[in-house]
């Protein structure tokens, strides 16, 4: 969708290079999640680095030569250290943001250390994987995923970051809450599921484009009120990807089309959006039942 819309936003026409950007765009978002899971492994190294340094001062103090090391051996923490896939991820896709920008690991580790859920933990008598494993998700979900300052520096990075750090925030919750005590292990999703998930961004991609005007059509005389250029752009454009769904992909199933393009429109459009495109696509899908345009495959693809 957002191709799309870079592409009518620009008047480009070279669908090769649009492509590029797309899988290069998703490719990126890999990196944004490598980036954002290695801050945890991050903090945990710069804080064992100082605990180091303290034991090690001429004249260390009593706490300093004992220190607390609850943070430093919190089990999830350390099943995401001795993690390969992680690690080999990182290493493939070059991720070496925070040893060139240090700074910002600094900046989560002192929040993380001020906050009332740091000092709570650390007073704890008891030491289960429960309680660590509670521990780190509230560190990433209160501290973070909000932190104003690497918020900034990812949307420095790349631009395109900037609507799929929601995603992956939910992604990187999501698979911590699922580490097991038993299991202890964690592992970075593929990109895609296979080989027909990449294809279906490529086909959807291409036929979109490719039928434009014939999609256009579909939905111009179920606008009685609005004249095509009154239709916000990025409504237009939703609309011409759910019909391509409907009508050229047999194995994807109405209902599925409607309720992410819905969403599609309620994140990114304007607040009426959602219910002026789910009006058409309701009349599009029974006049293409009607025509049997509608060739889904399967059962409950209606």
């Amino acid at each position: 969708m957002q191709t799309l819309y870079s592409m009518h936003q620009n008047h480009s026409d070279n669908l090769e290079k649009e492509e590029r950007f797309l899988f290069q765009s998703i490719e990126n978002v890999q990196d944004l999640y490598l980036i954002l899971v290695s801050t945890l492994v991050e903090m945990k190294n710069k804080e064992e680095a100082f605990i180091e340094i303290s034991r090690n001062k001429h004249l260390a103090t009593k706490e300093e030569k004992n220190p607390n090391l609850r943070f430093v051996n919190n089990k999830v923490l350390n099943v995401l250290s001795e993690s390969n896939s992680l690690s080999i991820a990182v290493e493939n896709r070059k991720i070496n943001n925070w040893k060139v920008n240090d700074e910002y690991i600094q900046i989560l580790l002192d929040e993380v250390k001020e906050s009332e859920l740091y000092k709570s933990y650390m007073n704890k008598n008891e030491n289960s994987f429960a309680d660590d494993l509670s521990f780190i998700v509230a560190v990433y979900a209160d501290i973070i995923a909000p932190n104003i300052k690497l918020y900034e520096y990812l949307e420095d990075q790349k631009l395109t970051w900037i609507d799929d750090i929601p995603l992956v925030n939910t992604l990187i919750l999501k698979q911590l809450k699922s580490i097991k005590d038993e299991e202890h292990i964690f592992v970075v999703p593929k990109l895609y599921n296979d080989v027909d998930d990449k294809d279906f961004v490529s086909q959807l991609f291409r036929k979109t484009i490719l039928n434009n005007d014939t999609l256009a059509k579909e939905f111009a005389d179920k606008t009685p009120n609005w004249e095509s250029e009154r239709i916000a752009e990025i409504d237009s454009i939703i609309l011409k990807m759910a019909i391509c769904e409907f009508l050229k992909f047999p194995s994807i199933p109405v209902k599925v089309t409607i309720n992410e393009y819905l969403e599609l429109a309620k994140e990114y459009s304007t607040p009426k959006s959602s219910i002026f495109i789910n009006g058409i696509l309701d009349n599009l899908i029974k006049e293409f039942t009607a025509a049997d345009k509608l060739k889904k495959v399967g059962r409950g693809l209606m």
